[in-house]
């Protein structure tokens, strides 16, 4: 199997989702809990408690990240998660009950599969019932609606969906990384070629979104066209090595690097893109220069799995049908 975000010792992954809506839930357990932090980026977040994250706020444990479909409908996914972990006697510990944090983003997929449908309570409950070590990638969980490459409208992207990565440094730390990508703009290989993104619909092949911001045509209907097709690209990266809460959003923030070296154009107005990061606090750290260097390269690879083990799906082809 390939390497995932599970490698990470103690971090479960579960998905649901709705197939004929389209859209979805993508939970990240920390069975033990983890020190968590924010990074926010995009100009058009939907987000659930990221406030709670910030290095000054008083809690520093996080028991799990939800990632969810139907913009700021989907947050209501983060509840069933909350459900669930307060079933199984997860959360913070304020004497009279456990309390669980469940900081959760959302993704824009309602110009796919149903508008009328989105994650809930009860996808948000399923998915932490599915969790485990294996982790599938693809059109899966928050996955099922993403899409990128916007710039033509939506009936010219490219599906997209859920991908993951991870390494292991020479010390035996574990660094994992899962992603929801649904950019506005295009997916790149690192040093190369576009992987997936906006269609050119009469003369084939992708249309370089970044390239097409340079034409007349796209700027004189770029404000109207931009605003109808919202986005987002979320993420999670978790590490076992031992973290403040502070190191954790340094973490995230070097994680977030990873964005526009994969996409083009990315943290627009229209996408609220944001990276989560994790500390699961099993090991001594490496040093966060090391540790945040190496997430972004994971983040990158995640990114682009997300494209490449997607299929087609909503009327949208996939990188692999291209």
């Amino acid at each position: 199997m390939s390497p995932a975000i599970t490698d990470v010792p103690g971090v479960l992954v579960g998905h649901a989702h709705d197939a004929d809506a389209l859209t979805g839930c993508t939970v990240v357990l920390t069975t033990d809990g983890a020190v968590g932090a924010v990074d926010v980026r995009g100009g058009g977040p939907g987000t659930r408690e990221t406030d709670l994250l910030n290095p000054v706020s008083l809690v520093s444990e996080v028991h799990a990240v939800a990632l969810c479909g139907g913009s700021a409908f989907g947050l209501a996914a983060a509840n069933g998660v909350v459900d669930w972990l307060h079933a199984h006697q997860m959360g913070y510990d304020v004497g009279v009950t456990r309390v669980p944090i469940v900081p959760a983003a959302v993704i824009f997929d309602l110009r796919i599969g149903r508008s009328d449908r989105w994650a809930d309570a009860p996808l948000g409950y399923a998915a932490c019932e599915a969790a485990g070590t294996t982790t599938p990638e693809g059109c899966v969980g928050a996955g099922m609606g993403a899409t990128v490459g916007k710039i033509l409208g939506a009936e010219a992207a490219t599906k997209s969906g859920v991908g993951t990565w991870s390494e292991t440094l020479a010390d035996g730390t574990v660094i994992g990384a899962l992603v929801v990508c649904n950019a506005f703009g295009d997916v790149w290989r690192e040093g190369g070629s576009i992987l997936a993104g906006a269609r050119d619909l009469q003369r084939g092949g992708f249309a370089d979104s970044a390239q097409m911001l340079r034409q007349a045509q796209i700027q004189a209907g770029f404000p109207t066209r931009a605003k109808e097709e919202s986005n987002t690209t979320l993420a999670v990266v978790v590490t076992d090595a031992q973290l403040t809460k502070a190191e954790t959003t340094k973490l995230a923030q070097m994680a977030q690097n990873a964005l526009p070296r994969t996409i083009r154009p990315i943290h627009t107005p229209f996408d609220g893109d944001t990276v989560f990061a994790l500390s699961a606090g099993r090991r001594p750290a490496a040093h966060l220069a090391i540790l945040g260097s190496v997430a972004a390269d994971v983040v990158a690879r995640a990114i682009e799995r997300a494209v490449t083990e997607a299929t087609a799906a909503g009327g949208l082809p996939a990188a692999r049908d291209l």
